[in-house]
């Protein structure tokens, strides 16, 4: 029997929906945190992260009142804390339904209009405050997580033996050094599956902590692949991941997990996730909705 999460998800999720042609905020499907949090010992009312969800969606468009179409790049992000996260594939019919609606009498009007309406819209159905922010086609890249090492670089994979695809926590391992160090590390083949329609998602983690306990790079690998048979949203792993790792390093220790999602059906996810003493800045630069901070608009 499916979970209230699953049942609440898979309102347009796994189903052919035809979408609406005309503005439409009831579209909208918020979905509660709790039930997951619950599952990994994650404290709604005390949790050991601070962080943000980040959308960016490739093909938000709408019309001037004279029927001139106006297209951007729409970045959104709401914190962590919120009691809800939104449904993908609500937001994406939600967004779709400007489409062919009319606002404003010039391009500068639609947006301004528009950007009010979903900040407006999102912070209702969220109970959380919501930011919007429309990029211009010609944002420049922003190079993030350069001094980030490929995890699989740093092993022998000849000496690999990868045979677990569910999460499973007992594959990390530790050891204690003298000293204290930072660790930059990033892994390019995280997969995951959606919960509902069990659909393949793909992305990139980074993790930094600064700790004298060293996580074994060969578990970690190990470990990142095991969710490659999971099925749970994109907000869920990046939790999942900080906290197998949070509960590993001292209480005192830095930790820094962020996931950047492939782009599917115009719209990707980054959660970020990092421990309330942690110095690693670099992040705010994805956080800020000014900018455009994954891979460039693929036109």
């Amino acid at each position: 029997m499916p979970n209230e999460t699953d049942q609440i998800a898979s309102k347009y999720l796994g189903k052919k929906v035809s979408g609406c042609e005309t503005y439409a905020p009831s579209l909208l499907v918020p979905i509660p945190r709790l039930e997951n949090r619950k599952q990994y010992s994650i404290d709604n009312k005390n949790l050991p992260f601070s962080g943000w969800d980040v959308w960016q969606a490739y093909e938000f468009s709408a019309l001037t009142e004279n029927g001139l179409p106006v297209t951007r790049l729409l970045k959104l992000k709401y914190s962590c804390e919120s009691e809800f996260l939104i449904e993908s594939k609500s937001l994406k019919l939600y967004l779709n339904s400007y489409n062919m609606s009319k606002f404003g009498r010039t391009q500068k009007e639609c947006l301004d209009i528009c950007k009010k309406q979903i900040e407006k819209d999102l912070s209702k159905a969220l109970k959380t405050e919501v930011f919007a922010n429309f990029l211009e086609n010609n944002s420049e890249r922003i190079e993030l997580f350069k001094e980030f090492i490929d995890i699989k670089g740093l092993v022998d994979e000849n000496d690999l033996k990868i045979d677990i695809f569910k999460e499973s926590p007992e594959l990390l391992n530790i050891e204690n050094k003298d000293t204290i160090t930072e660790s930059y590390l990033t892994f390019d083949s995280l997969r995951s599956n959606c919960r509902v329609t069990h659909q393949p998602d793909f992305g990139d983690v980074f993790i930094y902590y600064k700790s004298n306990k060293h996580i074994k790079e060969d578990c970690l690998v190990k470990y990142l692949c095991s969710f490659r048979s999971e099925y749970h949203f994109h907000e869920e792993c990046c939790e999942m991941i900080f906290k197998r790792l949070y509960d590993l390093l001292d209480k005192e220790d830095e930790l820094f997990v962020c996931a950047l999602y492939t782009r599917r059906g115009g719209i990707d996810i980054s959660p970020v996730r990092w421990s309330k003493n942690c110095n690693y800045k670099e992040f705010e630069a994805l956080l800020d909705i000014t900018k455009f901070a994954r891979n460039g608009i693929k036109q």
